[in-house]
């Protein structure tokens, strides 16, 4: 049963993959498919709903209780959706035998860092270059009930982004999390932060403005 379902979640990125490609929304950077192509950095809320969805993982920093109450920053996978359906929610699959997960689960406060450069689209820039998006989402680390249909949903994203998620120790109890967006901070351009609130990178204008690119006259 287990290697069924781990070649239906293979099964059905490829597919996703495909129809992106055979529907013409999708770029090649470096050997690597994107799913959408790069918005306008004008459009900060699809600007960072791209950076969210087509990154893999990011550095996830959490309070840490070992260390005084000092940052403490961990590099960790995540998902915040299927190919193309992304929520931008970034969910994890964590275990309390590493720190991030011990801490998270002591004080929530955590903050999640992501920058372009991995996506291979910033091209000869340094990573620390403002044209480089980067973006850091504060909020709330906390456990997802394994029996609810968003725990479903997280591990059809996280499974289908990292396979080798499945195979990892069973004895290493890993549990599924999400951060509870309360602030974030995009630099995606030169001039400082973007101003963008949680609700507008939740409901990011991406379709009306993909249908004015197609309305717009040649």
């Amino acid at each position: 049963m287990e290697s069924k379902a781990k070649s239906f979640v293979h099964c059905s990125y490829v597919l996703s993959l495909v129809l992106f490609s055979f529907l013409g929304i999708q770029d090649s950077v470096q050997g690597r498919l994107l799913a959408v192509s790069k918005p306008d950095p004008k459009n900060a809320a699809a600007h960072a709903r791209w950076l969210v969805s087509q990154n893999y993982w990011g550095v996830l920093n959490t309070i840490s209780s070992d260390l005084g109450g000092a940052p403490f920053g961990n590099v960790v996978s995540f998902s915040d959706g299927l190919p193309n359906k992304g929520s931008g929610i970034p969910f994890f699959y964590l275990t309390a035998l590493d720190p991030t997960a011990r801490y998270a689960m002591k004080d929530h406060r955590s903050s999640l860092t992501i920058s372009e450069y991995p996506i291979g689209t910033c091209g000869k820039r340094d990573p620390e270059n403002p044209a480089c998006a980067k973006i850091t989402l504060t909020g709330k680390l906390v456990l997802v009930d394994n029996n609810s249909k968003e725990a479903e949903f997280a591990r059809s994203a996280l499974f289908t982004k990292h396979p080798e998620m499945m195979e990892w120790p069973k004895d290493h109890n890993f549990k599924i999390f999400k951060l509870e967006i309360e602030d974030i901070f995009l630099i995606n351009w030169f001039g400082g932060a973007k101003p963008l609130t949680v609700d507008q990178y939740l409901h990011p204008k991406i379709r009306n403005q993909l249908a004015s690119i197609l309305l717009k006259p040649l």
